[in-house]
């Protein structure tokens, strides 16, 4: 078994932070992230970054958290009881963006690593993570690209790691009581730990490195296309789901909440400007119908023949 190494995680978090938030500042091109350190009065603290009122970005906030302490919350304990009675650290980095043109869709990546010790037994670890993509007026050649950049990701780890990551995103990111998505997918995994340390530190890497490259090309593409009152509406009802998701379904949300993490880093998340309306539908054959009836379903993007 290969050694645990949580100063060599901690360090490369760090870097994708900063890669990551260098990369959104040269984009967006007028605007730069605000930093925020923090402390946890339990153990542990972060370093939270937020941009507000760019030129392509409304609100984009990319977080870095190390929190330890004795004992876990009941979200984590409750489906892996093996872990009560050891102390934990759990370290990642969170991020989602809300541009404010509504043709550049929204984007959401997190790269986690877990470890619980106690005395005189090895140590519990797993590391998770994804991304996925929330647009609102799709463009199909954008979301080809974005998968495209996702099988890259995983391809070196195995013929099927795309493939069962990939539908595992479409399952956790779907609205139960909506019926629906909350976009176009992308990866998700969780509690992986095979291969030993270096393997799955090293496919957790990957993922964290090409986020940027799958979702900067886009915000490029999009962010000057001229929009009015009637995309700007939608973009803020869509929000909505956004909200509903993180809210009620989000497994880090959760944990965070429970586990008596930072509540302004941990609801950076949500949007700035967001509405509901009741029972509101799209009107047939419109730009906004397309959207429920070719994006809110799974759908295999790479022509792969999945199931």
């Amino acid at each position: 078994m290969s050694e645990v190494r949580i100063d060599a995680v901690k360090t490369y978090l760090l870097s994708l932070q900063d890669h990551i938030c260098e990369s959104l500042e040269k984009e967006d091109g007028t605007a730069t992230f605000y930093e925020d350190n923090w402390q946890r009065d339990a153990g542990g603290g972060g370093r939270t970054r937020v941009l507000t009122d760019g030129a392509a970005l409304e609100q984009a906030g990319v977080n870095f958290s190390h929190v330890f302490g004795n004992n876990l919350p009941p979200s984590a304990t409750a489906h892996r009881p093996e872990l009560a009675g050891r102390t934990f650290q759990a370290m990642g980095v969170s991020l989602v963006i809300h541009p404010s043109n509504p043709y550049v869709p929204t984007s959401h990546a997190n790269v986690r690593f877990f470890v619980a010790e106690k005395p005189g037994e090895e140590p519990i670890w797993w590391f998770g993570g994804g991304f996925d993509l929330t647009p609102y007026y799709a463009f199909e050649e954008d979301v080809v690209a974005w998968h495209e950049t996702a099988k890259a990701a995983c391809d070196p780890f195995g013929d099927q790691v795309y493939a069962n990551y990939k539908k595992w995103c479409d399952e956790y990111f779907y609205l139960k009581h909506r019926g629906e998505t909350r976009g176009v997918g992308g990866l998700f995994f969780d509690d992986l730990n095979e291969g030993g340390f270096d393997h799955c530190f090293q496919f957790m890497q990957s993922v964290g490195n090409h986020y940027i490259q799958a979702y900067r090309p886009i915000i490029a593409k999009r962010k000057s296309m001229e929009y009015g009152e009637r995309e700007r509406d939608f973009q803020l009802y869509r929000r909505g789901r956004y909200v509903e998701f993180n809210l009620v379904f989000d497994r880090g949300t959760l944990f965070g909440l429970q586990s008596g993490g930072r509540t302004e880093s941990i609801l950076m998340s949500l949007p700035p400007l967001v509405k509901w309306r009741y029972n509101w539908q799209p009107e047939a054959g419109s730009a906004e119908s397309e959207l429920y009836e070719n994006y809110l379903k799974p759908r295999d993007w790479l022509g792969l023949g999945e199931k």
